[in-house]
């Protein structure tokens, strides 16, 4: 039934984006063009590099796609689908800027694996980040905090059929200036580091245009959408064991990550922020799920 309701929602995606993206076309041709804002007063800069993947268990597989990110000033361009400034000052205890890290929905689509709000305090130093990650298809969402430079997280979200829910995320970020660049290791009991992702980008330019945003970005959620359904395809070739959610064979398993992320905080093995410091073993870390919608829910 589930593959039933994942080519149901591919056929209206694909309808849909193809009317919106008509209509973007349209008002491409119509609109005037306009000089870009001076950078000093635009809310968006632009990135475009490559998202890395690398499997060492129980075969190898690789690959690497070109992406675009956008890195959104939250107090001058709220973005509704995600957490406003305020909110993410809150979780993170902060009093400066925030920035997302996000590819926006294109023509009526969203596909975000991962995005990452910078935290800065009143100094401007990169003080906190905050994970978003949804897992595909289900839309699932979880988000918590994690010191910038490197942290220990244990996964608390099922992100892919082909891993089961016992590894540790490695996660390497560092503020974003002309490059950026996130990193992610997964440390499993068994396999090791059997698994790392990286993203590396560049600026390429700023704007607060909506219209070159929405043209900057057009197609690109569809195209890492088609990356993740052909990297699962060729898993499945390759005969990697397909893991169902484990909401069906262990339905506290979000309780036991807790437990397990508790357990790294009070063995030492929590990250450091961005200025050398061991962050503090007894603060509670962030975390919070958002469910997935019908059909998968």
């Amino acid at each position: 039934m589930e593959a039933v309701y994942l080519l149901l929602s591919i056929a209206s995606a694909a309808v849909r984006s193809t009317f919106l993206s008509l209509i973007l076309a349209v008002r491409s041709l119509f609109t005037p063009t306009i000089p870009p804002p001076p950078s000093s007063s635009s809310s968006v800069l632009l990135y475009e590099g490559h998202v890395h993947h690398v499997r060492r268990k129980p075969v190898h597989h690789s690959f690497n796609y070109p992406v675009r990110y956008a890195l959104i000033d939250l107090d001058r361009s709220p973005q509704p689908a995600h957490l406003p400034a305020d909110r993410a000052r809150g979780v993170a205890s902060t009093a400066g800027r925030v920035l997302l890290l996000t590819i926006p929905a294109s023509v009526g689509y969203e596909q975000n694996p991962l995005s990452v709000y910078y935290c800065y305090d009143e100094e401007d130093s990169l003080k906190m980040c905050i994970a978003e990650v949804t897992n595909t298809p289900w839309g699932e969402r979880v988000m918590f905090s994690f010191s910038p430079g490197s942290d220990l997280v244990a996964k608390p979200l099922h992100v892919s059929p082909f891993m089961d829910m016992l590894g540790n995320w490695n996660i390497h970020a560092n503020a974003p200036g002309e490059d950026l660049f996130l990193a992610i290791t997964v440390q499993h009991p068994e396999h090791g580091n059997y698994f790392s992702a990286t993203l590396s980008a560049k600026r390429i330019c700023s704007t607060s245009d909506s219209l070159k945003l929405a043209m900057y970005f057009w197609l690109m959620p569809h195209k890492v959408a088609v990356w993740i359904y052909l990297q699962a395809v060729k898993l499945w070739w390759k005969n990697v064991s397909f893991l169902g959610h484990p909401k069906y064979t262990n339905p506290m398993y979000r309780d036991k990550a807790l437990a397990r992320d508790r357990e790294l905080h009070c063995s030492g093995h929590s990250g450091k922020d961005s200025d050398g410091t061991r962050d503090r073993d007894d603060r509670k870390r962030w975390c919070v799920w958002r469910d997935a919608e019908w059909p998968w829910s």
